[in-house]
């Protein structure tokens, strides 16, 4: 008679510490499906950016030929506010996915971070070889965003596609505030200052935004392995958790 397997038939797991080939398998999997999810997450917004790009570049010419077919009539500021509005309308849909992205891609730094530090748990004698960084802490993924270090903040972020993509916006939100002005009767000087005013604020307010949402990051991210030092459960710099 067969003899069906029960509970006490279980035999508990394995401890993971005596298996690290095993434990190493599983880090390496866990860190290729990052790469990838990173890889298509930065392909998919890089490609969200140009088709902004070009749907406004076209819609601008557009506008230019109307306006050169209807001689600049009523007709033809309606139907350029209408594009602008249009306009404005995908660029800040695109600008939430952007900066949504760039905090994903944040997400996938700090997670293969973490991994690293597992690696150099394992093997303590692979940390002078690693380039990125093997903390996820904030300086960690500083490092793996640029592996020589020394790069200001400020270039970092003056270069990201989050500043581009809002630089594009307050371009077109300054232009569209300035046209509906300049429709409504108001004097010349007064809307295109006003159409400044308005970019210049939704710039700000972007950048502001985006600084907020990187700093929540580091306020409520619990470190596993900090540079220099251990938190709760894990080792010092580079470690993992702690073995009883």
């Amino acid at each position: 008679m067969s003899h069906e397997a029960g509970p006490a038939d279980i035999q508990p797991p394995a401890d993971p510490a005596a298996a690290p080939g095993v434990r190493a398998q599983l880090l390496a999997t866990e860190h290729w499906s990052l790469l990838a999810s990173r890889s298509t997450t930065q392909g998919e917004v890089l490609t969200r950016i140009s088709m902004f790009l070009t749907f406004t570049s076209a819609s601008l010419l557009s506008v230019a030929l109307v306006g050169n077919a209807t001689q600049f009539s009523d007709a033809f500021r309606a139907f350029a506010l209408t594009i602008l509005s249009i306009d404005v309308l995908v660029g800040l849909l695109t600008h939430v996915r952007v900066m949504s992205v760039g905090m994903e891609d944040l997400m996938y730094v700090i997670a293969m971070n973490r991994l690293r530090a597992a690696y150099v748990d394992l093997d303590p004698g692979v940390a002078p070889y690693l380039m990125a960084g093997f903390t996820d802490d904030e300086e960690g993924a500083k490092r793996t965003y640029y592996f020589f270090g020394g790069r200001r903040d400020f270039s970092q972020v003056a270069g990201s596609s989050m500043v581009f993509m809002g630089t594009v916006n307050a371009a077109l939100i300054g232009l569209l505030v300035g046209s509906a002005l300049l429709v409504a009767g108001l004097a010349a000087p007064f809307a295109v200052g006003a159409g400044v005013v308005a970019g210049l604020a939704f710039l700000v307010t972007s950048l502001f935004r985006g600084k907020r949402r990187y700093d929540d990051v580091w306020r409520k991210l619990t470190s596993v392995s900090p540079a220099g030092g251990s938190s709760a459960g894990g080792s010092p710099a580079g470690g993992g958790p702690k073995t009883p």
